[in-house]
């Protein structure tokens, strides 16, 4: 070990949050043997019946910095909390360490500090999220190395854990984009041989959630295990919670294609094309800049421009990971996504009036995209582990990105 304290990385998501201790050896980041995950539902104060509030609300507060949680959201926000205390708690106890140094990914805006959440579409907001956290794990006698330094996004901790863990697929690489899918879709990307934050390319570059194709389906609906999930349930008049209390998962859905149930078939036609849809748009806007390939979820998004500094970049690969690579994996040569997918994805390079001659070749030699340049991620739990490096880097003021 590198460090005389216990480095933790926590996964905050929809309904619950993930935490692993995470070893340091010799400069190289790798999962511990203790992880822990626990339901905001189980702690006192969380509703099930809780709505957030409004959007718009919510965003004109942000933009004025006069944010006003309510006492519903309050309580909703201090069970999220206390959740997340309870896997540090925990995570201390197998370890046997008290002496901590943590990290975690949550959805939502972040306030100034970053320490706080000011905007969350889909639950509480919690402007003091990191003190609240503090307190309870210091009331038990935890000592932090430091402060949470921030509340960071999960899907550039997916980037920092494929960068610098052991088995990281963006490690010795120039230029690369990840897609992860799990409750959400996760992007990242690394150019010229660095991690990009795409908060900081948005005038070029557009997040899978805020795309729609043609027929106004979410692009992060086909890339997520929950979006997956909602187009099956579609198809045979079924909600997310009633498949997951029937334990049906798209690696369950794929189970039921297999055996010619059509609406499963259906499920994963709609699957191949959109994702080949969505892999065709990164390559060529990192190629050649915005192309209008899809619509916006957000209809007052501004427009993206034409113009970056890394046209005409050719990706050395393209990596899928979390619950959409344990589905790619399993996928491998079959003809009800792999082959569908490559398929769909050659046609569109061969056919396409964005990308030159060159790129062509580069990503289709004899027609057929090439296969290699497609990963499937190692690291299972990515999010997490990049929240505990991250930490760790900024601990050290080691970053790099």
């Amino acid at each position: 070990m590198d460090n005389d304290f216990l480095l933790i990385g926590l996964d905050g998501g929809a309904t619950k949050v993930n935490g692993w201790n995470i070893e340091v050896n010799n400069g190289e980041f790798d999962m511990g043997e203790n992880n822990y995950g626990v339901s905001y539902f189980e702690f006192t104060g969380y509703s099930d019946k809780f709505m957030a509030t409004d959007i718009q609300r919510q965003l004109k507060e942000f933009q004025s910095d006069k944010i006003k949680p309510g006492k519903k959201e309050t309580r909703q926000g201090e069970a999220y909390v206390e959740a997340a205390a309870e896997v540090v708690l925990k995570l201390v106890q197998k370890s046997g360490i008290k002496r901590v140094l943590v990290g975690e990914g949550m959805p939502g805006l972040k306030t100034a500090d970053k320490r706080g959440i000011a905007v969350m579409a889909n639950g509480p907001r919690i402007i003091d999220y990191c003190d609240q956290m503090e307190k309870i794990l210091k009331d038990y006698n935890i000592e932090f190395v430091t402060s949470i330094a921030a509340l960071g996004s999960d899907a550039f901790y997916c980037g920092i854990g494929e960068e610098y863990a052991k088995e990281g697929q963006f490690k010795d690489i120039q230029n690369s984009y990840y897609l992860g899918g799990g409750t959400g879709a996760a992007d990242a990307l690394k150019l010229g041989g660095k991690l990009v934050s795409l908060d900081d390319i948005k005038d070029w570059f557009v997040k899978t959630w805020e795309m729609k194709n043609a027929e106004n389906l979410s692009m992060e609906k086909c890339a997520s295990a929950k979006g997956i999930q909602e187009i099956y349930g579609n198809f045979v008049g079924m909600s997310v919670n009633e498949l997951n209390k029937k334990e049906i998962y798209p690696l369950t859905i794929r189970e039921k294609a297999l055996a010619d149930e059509k609406n499963a078939i259906k499920t994963f036609e709609i699957l191949s094309e959109n994702l080949a849809q969505l892999v065709y748009e990164r390559l060529t806007t990192i190629y050649a800049g915005w192309q209008g390939i899809f619509t916006f979820v957000n209809p007052n998004r501004a427009i993206p421009g034409k113009e970056h500094p890394y046209k005409g970049t050719l990706l050395d690969s393209v990596i899928i990971g979390q619950r959409l690579g344990d589905l790619f994996q399993v996928a491998k040569d079959d003809n009800l996504l792999w082959q569908p997918f490559f398929q769909r994805l050659s046609y569109l390079i061969m056919k396409s009036e964005i990308l030159d001659e060159e790129a062509k070749e580069y990503y289709c030699p004899g027609d057929s995209f090439d296969q290699k340049l497609l990963v499937i991620s190692k690291l299972r739990e990515a999010p997490a582990l990049g929240a505990g490096i991250d930490a760790y880097l900024t601990y050290k003021n080691e970053k790099t990105y």
